[in-house]
């Protein structure tokens, strides 16, 4: 085997072949799969753990779909182009925009395929706006947990009787000069390895975030923040793209977060800021517009002392949280504080009081409109926080990665010339995302968009036999 796990064919020992493999079982991986079915190929998915959960069932799981019927059912007028224009916006039009406008006409039809066809329990989000996006078109399970919308994929899988492989780590592709893949090497936890062919081959096995070397090369700004997301997050399929010839793109996006409890590994939901919260570092001052979005916000904290900051909000917005379960989580971790008074949120935080209080006095001047905010945040629109209030302490953290494999509206992975591999198919993190070349395009549950739909995408034409 080569450095980068490239194996000659003429190598290989065979024991079957399967028309359409999948490597990674969390959502694209799922999602992949069952498009593959619908087109009626036999389907093999390898999951290197032994269980399918992935980075997706450590998310909210919510997916942004525009134009959906839960959409239209609430009177929310939405439109793909609608959408496609807020993801331009966050970027600053540093994406392609022809996977934009391929990923935003296909969001509705990938959530209503997956609550219709799927029997995914989806609803809209309908309770509060995520920053960046014009509308409310997020749709999640009932509980509002990643784990949750896993369950319920893993139960279609099931229900269908596709094969899934646990404890199956691919080690290695089997591919020729002309970038066709023959098959894949498996270790099982035994050390065995076996050699498995296909016709078609998808890297559903997300980005690189896993790998402190790699995120140090692409991404150093976040290298001394928290990882939280799937260990297995090891760039194997960069590294197997990128021998075959594949174009890299965006490598330096990725989406990070700014709320992620301190000691505690559980993410505070952005709600609390779209509802009025604020953040403060250790001198109960403000840093930052914390209301950008969460992925920017979480260099900001990484720069202030000790790396830690102090999300303040109050009982109506407490109340608003409690419609997402990792929320009743973060109750359950203890993680966050309850203070009657800004006296006593001084005294459970450590923070100083008579800044936090000009701090808190500051703030609801921008609420009522008497002076701007110095870091640009929009104040309009949001109640004045008051007593009760609530408080926890965060971290910034790197969830996963955005940038990867370039891929086309079928998810063919790319070579440096525009052209596609013969067989060779990427979605999810394993693809480039539409989060630009940073961290501050990131959009909430663009993620999963191009888990689902691209999963979706790679599933349907690969499930056809199309080559390329």
């Amino acid at each position: 085997m080569t450095a980068s796990g490239i194996l000659d064919p003429a190598g290989a020992s065979f024991i079957g072949s399967v028309p359409v493999v999948v490597i990674g079982a969390g959502a694209c991986g799922l999602s992949a799969a069952l498009a593959a079915n619908d087109s009626g190929a036999d389907v093999l998915i390898l999951e290197r753990d032994d269980s399918a959960m992935g980075t997706t069932a450590m998310s909210t799981g919510l997916i942004p779909g525009a134009g959906s019927r839960f959409q239209r059912e609430r009177g929310i007028d939405d439109t793909p182009k609608r959408f496609a224009a807020d993801i331009v916006a966050k970027t600053g039009g540093e994406v392609d925009e022809h996977v934009v406008d391929y990923l935003t006409r296909e969001s509705a039809p990938t959530v209503e395929w997956l609550a219709d066809d799927c029997r995914v329990p989806l609803s809209l989000v309908d309770t509060f706006l995520y920053p960046g996006h014009s509308r409310m078109r997020m749709h999640g399970t009932p509980n509002r947990t990643g784990a949750e919308l896993m369950g319920a994929l893993q139960a279609e899988i099931e229900r269908r009787q596709i094969d899934i492989l646990p404890s199956a780590q691919a080690t290695g592709l089997f591919a020729d000069a002309a970038g066709r893949v023959h098959g894949v090497r498996v270790r099982r936890p035994d050390g065995q390895e076996e050699d498995l062919g296909c016709d078609s081959l998808i890297l559903a096995c997300c980005g690189f975030a896993g790998d402190p070397d790699l995120v140090r090369r692409y991404i150093p700004e976040i290298a001394e923040g928290t990882f939280f997301g799937h260990p297995g997050n090891k760039g194997d399929a960069i590294r197997w793209g990128a021998a075959l010839g594949a174009r890299l793109a965006d490598m330096h996006a990725y989406q990070g977060h700014g709320g992620l409890a301190w000691g505690h590994g559980v993410p505070i939901l952005w709600a609390h800021i779209v509802l009025g919260g604020i953040q403060v570092n250790s001198e109960a001052r403000r840093f930052s517009n914390e209301a950008r979005g969460y992925s920017e916000q979480a260099v900001d904290i990484l720069a202030q002392t000790d790396r830690i900051a102090w999300s303040v909000f109050d009982e109506r917005i407490h109340q608003a949280m409690l419609e997402f379960d990792d929320y009743r989580d973060a109750l359950e971790a203890r993680c966050v504080l309850s203070a009657d008074s800004e006296a006593q949120l001084s005294a459970i935080t450590g923070l100083p009081q008579e800044a936090l209080s000009a701090t808190l006095a500051e703030v609801r001047r921008m609420v009522a409109g008497e002076i701007a905010d110095p870091f640009g945040r929009d104040f309009t629109g949001v109640s004045e926080l008051a007593a009760p209030y609530r408080a926890v302490k965060v971290t910034g953290a790197l969830f996963h990665t955005q940038g990867g494999l370039e891929v086309d509206e079928q998810a063919r992975v790319l070579r440096e010339d525009g052209s596609p591999l013969p067989n060779l198919f990427a979605g999810g993190g394993a693809a480039r995302g539409i989060s630009g070349s940073g961290c501050s395009g990131y959009l909430a549950g663009n993620g999963l968009l191009t888990a689902t739909a691209l999963g979706r995408a790679a599933g349907m034409a690969a499930g056809r036999g199309q080559r390329g």
